[in-house]
């Protein structure tokens, strides 16, 4: 459910292994059957951009689905939210995992996930086939709305990591030494990150900015982590204002998250 890049690409992964899919978007030209219900079956995968879409789905899903169904959800939202909905399906005799996912559509057209999952064990048990097709590492952090909150740290680290690494990058180039010198030395040291050994390498400096991901989602999984910070009370100073530059940068939401890294660099070179 849901066939944008992640969901079509998980879709064309499953496709290619064997399995039989069943694929359905609000897109008509993406759907590869007419009604939602169509695609109801014994693993439902959800990838879908927010909760309202999720609760919209489940409302349409719960009614037709074979008995003692898993719906497992790539989607990123609130942890408490995963919470709400797993109680919804469990009272309709089904399952839900919350299992965001890492890796982007690239790694979901090769197999190459890595999965968060929050739910029952059982549960993740009777999906696992399914989810072995797509991800090549399924981690159960523990119960409902635990895979969320998995992703909302990582993703909290990720945006601070790249906000960080462009600072220090422009520090460098402003006493004359460039990305491309300070990486390799980086990489080799205590200093180095994914941001510095994939990001900067991979689509920043070759210009390719075309992850598949874009800025305006990494907006709203650090909105929703920073969300979750104050409801459980805690107070992430540094990646909260890591999350203000997210916040201010000159990077529309359609482009590459990328993009921020090379704002921080092209205001070292201004």
């Amino acid at each position: 459910m849901g066939l944008g890049r992640m969901g079509a690409a998980m879709a064309g992964r499953l496709a290619a292994t064997g399995a039989e899919v069943a694929g359905f978007d609000l897109d008509p030209a993406r759907s590869g059957v007419r009604r939602l219900e169509e695609a109801a079956a014994p693993v439902v995968i959800l990838s879908l951009p927010e909760e309202k879409a999720v609760a919209a789905v489940l409302d349409a899903l719960l009614p037709v689905l074979p008995p003692a169904a898993v719906i497992a959800d790539t989607s990123t939202i609130s942890p408490l939210a995963a919470r709400g909905f797993a109680g919804r399906v469990a009272e309709a005799g089904h399952a839900y995992l919350d299992a965001p996912v890492s890796g982007g559509p690239a790694g979901a057209a090769a197999g190459t996930l890595t999965l968060m999952l929050g739910g029952e064990a059982a549960a993740l048990e009777q999906a696992r086939p399914a989810l072995e097709r797509v991800a090549a590492r399924i981690v159960h952090v523990g119960g409902p709305g635990a895979g969320q909150v998995a992703k909302l740290v990582n993703n909290l680290l990720v945006a601070t990591h790249l906000v960080v690494a462009g600072e220090a990058l422009r520090l460098g180039a402003l006493a004359g030494v460039s990305p491309e010198a300070l990486l390799p030395v980086v990489n080799a040291a205590s200093g180095r990150s994914a941001a510095t050994e994939v990001n900067l390498p991979r689509w920043v400096l070759s210009g390719a900015f075309d992850s598949g991901f874009t800025a305006g989602l990494m907006r709203k999984d650090v909105r929703l982590a920073l969300d979750l910070a104050r409801a459980v009370g805690a107070d992430p100073a540094a990646c909260a204002r890591a999350a203000a530059v997210w916040e201010e940068a000159p990077v529309g939401d359609a482009e590459d998250f990328n993009r921020l890294v090379a704002a921080i660099l092209e205001g070292a070179q201004a």
